[in-house]
């Protein structure tokens, strides 16, 4: 059994900021990528942002130079450190490790539960 489990949503100003975790626990052999996606209210999950084992990092247009996302690999976590938040960026925040090796080396794509971030004055 793996989880990823999200920290640090709330409601936060416009121009605020905001750090959300998620860190991975359970029958872990390795994780490569962890990335993390949003879903606002009647739109689809999109990506926000991916890094890989050895830090390279992708980012979606529409938060690139606000938003960073940054891991550590000996804890096993992922962080995504928001900066001059916008309303648009309202949405439950979640955490993805697409191909999680177990310790019975089976390969999962795992999901945390998600987080919610709103953005409003």
């Amino acid at each position: 059994q793996v989880q990823l489990v999200e920290s640090g949503g709330g409601l936060v100003q416009p121009g605020g900021s905001l750090r959300l975790s998620c860190a991975a626990s359970g029958s872990i052999f390795s994780i490569r990528d962890m990335g993390w996606y949003r879903q606002a209210p009647g739109k689809q999950r999109e990506l926000v942002a991916t890094i890989t084992s050895g830090g390279n990092t992708n980012y979606a247009d529409s938060v690139k130079g606000r938003f960073t996302i940054s891991r550590n690999n000996a804890k096993i976590t992922v962080y995504l450190q928001m900066n001059s938040l916008k309303p648009e960026d309202t949405a439950v925040y979640y955490c993805n490790a697409p191909d999680v090796i177990t310790s019975a080396l089976r390969r999962l794509d795992a999901w945390g539960q998600g987080t919610l971030v709103t953005v409003s004055s």
